[in-house]
């Protein structure tokens, strides 16, 4: 079963957690410096927050599949959005390793498709994503910090 995921960008990592921990009735599955994230279950959603980035409030959406076939899945649906899609493959991002393709929607809301395959020790890196355009998304010629 797919999970929704929400990245959001927030200031205050401290005050985010307890503000979210109070919101869903729960802690954070994972807290590292500048990161925290939920997996919850009601609502089915990775809601994740992190600090440090540009941006800050809602980041970008997304799906998380739970296996490859439920990905698959996923990125033929995008494929068929009639929309550019960036495989961007395997990747180490949000303290995990994942394999991910992205895509803008017509009002530059971005969109991550993702599966992951275990924990990193490191943030990673990701496209930046602030140069998405509707519709579209152009690659970074470097590697930006991972989700922001």
């Amino acid at each position: 079963m797919k999970r929704f995921h929400v990245h959001m960008g927030v200031d205050d990592l401290a005050q985010s957690i307890r503000f979210y921990s109070t919101l869903f009735a729960a802690e954070p599955t994972v807290v590292k410096s500048d990161y925290a994230k939920w997996m919850l279950e009601d609502p089915r959603v990775n809601f994740a927050i992190s600090s440090g980035h540009a941006s800050r409030g809602v980041e970008h959406l997304g799906i998380q599949a739970e296996d490859s076939a439920e990905l698959a899945d996923v990125y033929r649906r995008l494929q068929a959005a009639d929309a550019p899609v960036m495989a961007e493959g395997a990747t180490t991002c949000c303290y995990a390793r994942s394999e991910k393709s992205w895509i803008a929607d017509p009002q530059g809301v971005v969109w991550e498709t993702f599966l992951t395959h275990g924990d990193a020790t490191d943030y990673g890196a990701s496209p930046d994503l602030t140069r998405m355009q509707p519709g579209a998304l152009l690659p970074s010629p470097t590697p930006a910090p991972c989700c922001g």
